[in-house]
């Protein structure tokens, strides 16, 4: 985790190495709830026995599963202390270059690219990677924007 005591200090770690997060397993049932929530009930998601004869041998976790991990990652990678709120802004680019079996454990780096002063707020972009045990590609890369009320 990198840590500031405010705002002031973030453009000067512009593209260093954030750290790393803690680990999540993504389970079945964390899969299953996820696919309830948001009515996507695709088989290659919930459907282990057929999905055992899919591309992947298994199934595999929504993409935007893997993306809401995002917002706990972050709260791993930076600390900014004395802030009023931090509110996510959106996204600049999102890809998915490998699939999330389940099972896996992920993790997330990054680094910040971007730190804008606004009229009332302080606006970061930061690069983040997420990591899969069982992939050697990245198996999500976002562009991730919020900001930072003091």
């Amino acid at each position: 985790m990198t840590a500031f005591t405010s705002i002031d200090g973030l453009a000067a770690h512009i593209g260093q190495p954030l750290g790393t997060s803690r680990r999540i397993r993504i389970t079945q049932e964390m899969i299953n709830t996820f696919a309830s929530v948001t009515t996507d009930h695709q088989w290659i998601h919930t459907d282990p026995i057929r999905a055992a004869r899919g591309p992947h041998g298994t199934t595999i976790a929504h993409g935007f599963l893997t993306l809401s991990l995002l917002s706990t990652f972050v709260e791993d990678l930076l600390q900014i202390d004395h802030l009023s709120a931090t509110i996510n802004y959106g996204l600049n680019r999102v890809r998915f270059p490998a699939p999330v079996l389940v099972d896996s454990t992920l993790h997330c780096t990054g680094t910040i690219q971007s730190v804008d002063n606004l009229a009332s707020s302080t606006q970061i972009v930061a690069e983040l990677y997420v990591h899969s045990d069982t992939s050697p590609k990245v198996v999500c890369a976002a562009e991730l924007i919020f900001r930072l009320f003091a």
